[in-house]
């Protein structure tokens, strides 16, 4: 299953892939495809996050990485704190990978609500 996984989602890191395939087991083909499609519409790149925290070290840009991952308050925080002074930001810097997969999870359980709905 991790094979065509892979295939049906370009980009997953091996935490990532792990976590979608304990959730994806008992889906047919059919479903595993309509899953990643709509996963794949909703899922950031960790590298994403990278350059969010990364521009988030200039002023005025503070708390881009929060904003994308749906983290508005904290997105509005770190915009008027400066990042809560740059630590803030730093530490988003170090656990951007982290950051990004528990954004991942949410978006994987909100697709699988979604395909439930469609049905």
């Amino acid at each position: 299953m991790s094979r065509k996984l892979f295939q049906l989602i370009p980009g997953l890191e091996h935490e990532e892939m792990q976590f979608i395939d304990s959730i994806s087991r008992d889906m047919t083909d059919e479903e595993l495809t309509t899953f990643a499609s709509v996963y794949n519409s909703k899922r950031k790149s960790p590298d994403t996050i990278l350059i969010g925290c990364i521009l988030g070290l200039f002023p005025g840009v503070a708390g881009i990485q929060r904003f994308l991952i749906n983290q508005i308050g904290m997105g509005i925080l770190y915009l008027f704190t400066a990042g809560l002074c740059l630590v803030g930001t730093i530490v988003d810097l170090v656990n951007y990978k982290k950051l990004a997969f528990e954004y991942n999870q949410k978006m994987a359980y909100e697709s699988i609500q979604m395909m439930k709905f469609m049905r």
